[in-house]
């Protein structure tokens, strides 16, 4: 059948690391709070290449590579995407608001923006904040973001893995601009 045929890897002209590098990124930075799964730090850096993500933070008890966990699941992407690691997430989170960077804690929060439904101004930086598997953003942490982003659900559990999560929150944000 015409148009069904699987487009091979090497037919999908992606960036080399260097060119990834190089690239100009989308202004949105991934700060992870206290995740807890190595798997899920390895997808999270995946999809941060996907969507040239400016920068990973690492916060907290979150691991960083190297580890084969996390590269089981990266497939590289620990190498194109620039990441570091934040004993003290907020600290980092009160200096990027300082630099003018909006911080949104991904979570269900009283008056949060429903995804979807936010209003991005793309002449400003963006970190999302995504915390534990199991508590979410640290209270502490939504206090001093800037606002919060609930990603609504529809079925009987009121979460999702936070890799789908940055996933989810990462399309909606660059799907204007692709």
């Amino acid at each position: 059948m015409e148009g069904k045929k699987k487009i091979l890897n090497d037919e999908l002209g992606r960036l080399s690391v260097e060119g990834f590098k190089a690239a100009e990124k989308n202004g949105i930075y991934v700060l992870l709070d206290n995740i807890r799964s190595r798997n899920n730090v390895g997808s999270i850096f995946r999809t941060c290449d996907a969507f040239r993500v400016k920068e990973i933070i690492l916060g907290g008890i979150t691991p960083i590579p190297p580890h084969r966990d996390i590269y089981k699941t990266a497939l590289g992407a620990t190498e194109s995407v620039d990441w570091k690691h934040c004993a003290d997430l907020k600290a980092s989170i009160l200096s990027m608001k300082e630099e003018g960077i909006v911080v949104l804690a991904v979570e269900q929060v009283e008056n949060a923006h429903i995804l979807g439904e936010f209003e991005k101004d793309n002449s400003k930086e963006y970190a999302f904040v995504f915390g534990s598997e199991v508590g979410g953003v640290d209270q502490e942490i939504v206090n001093i973001c800037d606002g919060s982003i609930e990603i609504p659900q529809y079925g009987t559990k009121h979460s999702l893995n936070v890799a789908m999560s940055v996933g989810v929150v990462l399309w909606e944000m660059v799907r204007e601009a692709s």
